[in-house]
C-alpha cells in the first residue's frame, strides 16, 4: 500500500499518468520519424543523381559547332553600338556558337509584334553577317501564356495563332534567319502549341529560315509534371512524348535545362546529364539539340548559384551524351544569356566544351 500512494504521489506531481506518458513518448517519435520518412524518397533521389554525375565522358564529346547563344534585347532597341558588336565578335571567334537568339519581343497577347520594339535590328544583323560570317541571327520571341493566370496568350484562339504567324512573317522580312519561340508556362501536351509549330514550321521552311523553340525540362520521372501540377498548380516540365512532339516540329530545341532546384553541383550535373540523354532519345536526328548552360547568377527557390554551374552543366551534358548518342551531329548548348555572363562563365564554356 506504501509503493501505491509514493506510485500515485509520483503521477499527480507530474500531473500525468503512465498511458499519457506513452502518448507523448510516440507523438515524440512520430514528429521524428515522419519527416524521415518524407524525407527519405529526396535523398534518393539526390543519390541517384549524384550517382548519375560519376564517371567519364567519352572522347570527342566537345562542341559540334552548333552552339548557340540568347541575348539581351539591348541589341536591336539601340542601346548597343558597333563597338559593341566588335567586341561581341572577338569573343565568339574560335567557339562553336553558330546561332544567336536576340530577343526582338516581346509579342503583344494578341500574337501581334510591335515594330517599335526592335528598331535597329536591320543593323544589328548586318554588323554581324559583317563580322562573323557564318552566324546566323535568329529573332528570340516570346510572351507569357494564360495558362496559369488570366492574363497572356491563348494558343487556343485560332486569331492569335495567326496573328503569331504574321509576326513571324514580318520580322522575318527584316533580315532575320530564324524565329526562336519561347512561350511559358508551356503546359505539356497543347495541342495548340503543336498546331502552331506546324504552321510557323511551313512559314520558315519556305523562306529558307529556321524555326527553334526554348524548351522545358523533361519529366524526371514519370508523369511527374502531373503530380507536380496537383500540388503546385505550375506543372513545369514535359513529358518526354510530348519534348518529342515539339522536336519533330522544329530545326532546333534548346532545352531550358537551368532552375532545377538542385542544391549541389554534383545533383546539378547528374540531373543535366539525365535530361540530356531523355532529350537525345526523343528528339530526332534531322533537328538540332541544344542543352541550356546557366550564364546569369541568382540565389532564390528554384535556382542556386553555388550549384548550377557552367562546369557542372558541361561535365553533366558530356555524360548524357556519352552514355546516349557519343557521335551525334545535330547537338550543342545554349547559353543564357550574354549580359549576365561572367569571365569565369565564358572561359567554363571554351575549356571544358570548345577545347
Amino acid at each position: 500500500m506504501e509503493d501505491t500512494e509514493n506510485a500515485e504521489g509520483t503521477a499527480n506531481a507530474e500531473g500525468t499518468t503512465p498511458e499519457r506518458r506513452g502518448r507523448r513518448r510516440w507523438v515524440r517519435r512520430t514528429a521524428i520519424a515522419l519527416p524521415l520518412l518524407l524525407l527519405l524518397p529526396l535523398l534518393t533521389v539526390l543519390t541517384a543523381l549524384r550517382i548519375n554525375y560519376t564517371g567519364d565522358p567519352a572522347d570527342g564529346t566537345y562542341t559540334r559547332n552548333r552552339d548557340a547563344l540568347w541575348l539581351g534585347h539591348a541589341w536591336v532597341d539601340g542601346r548597343k553600338k558597333d563597338a559593341d558588336v566588335t567586341a561581341l565578335a572577338r569573343r565568339l571567334r574560335d567557339t562553336g556558337i553558330r546561332d544567336l537568339y536576340v530577343h526582338s519581343g516581346p509579342l503583344e497577347h494578341d500574337g501581334t509584334l510591335p515594330a517599335a520594339v526592335h528598331p535597329r535590328a536591320r543593323w544589328f544583323i548586318d554588323a554581324v553577317h559583317d563580322q562573323l560570317p557564318g552566324v546566323r541571327v535568329q529573332a528570340f520571341l516570346g510572351d507569357v501564356l494564360a495558362t496559369e493566370s488570366d492574363e497572356g496568350m491563348r494558343l487556343d484562339d485560332p486569331k492569335t495563332r495567326a496573328a503569331v504567324l504574321r509576326s513571324a512573317d514580318g520580322i522575318l522580312d527584316l533580315g532575320y534567319e530564324g524565329i526562336h519561340l519561347d512561350l511559358e508556362p508551356m503546359h505539356s501536351g497543347d495541342r495548340n502549341f503543336l498546331t502552331l509549330l506546324g504552321a510557323l514550321r511551313r512559314e520558315t521552311r519556305s523562306r529558307d529560315a529556321q524555326l527553334s523553340v526554348a524548351a522545358h525540362q523533361i519529366d524526371p520521372l514519370p508523369a511527374f509534371h502531373t503530380l507536380w501540377g496537383s500540388v503546385t498548380g505550375h506543372p513545369k516540365w514535359w513529358s518526354q512524348e510530348f519534348f518529342g512532339q515539339v522536336a519533330r516540329r522544329v530545326d532546333q530545341i534548346a532545352v531550358m535545362s537551368y532552375d532545377t532546384m538542385q542544391p549541389l553541383q554534383s545533383t546539378y550535373g547528374g540531373y543535366v546529364a539525365q535530361q540530356t540523354s531523355l532529350a537525345l532519345e526523343v528528339t530526332p536526328p534531322s533537328t538540332d539539340l541544344l542543352m541550356g548552360l546557366p550564364f546569369f547568377h541568382e540565389n532564390r527557390f528554384g535556382h542556386w548559384n553555388h550549384a548550377e554551374t557552367v562546369p557542372a552543366a558541361v561535365r553533366g551534358v558530356r555524360l548524357g551524351l556519352s552514355r546516349t548518342d557519343a557521335d551525334r551531329a545535330r547537338f550543342g548548348v545554349a547559353l543564357y544569356i550574354d549580359f549576365a555572363a561572367t569571365e569565369a562563365d565564358w572561359r567554363s564554356y571554351k575549356e571544358d566544351w570548345v577545347r
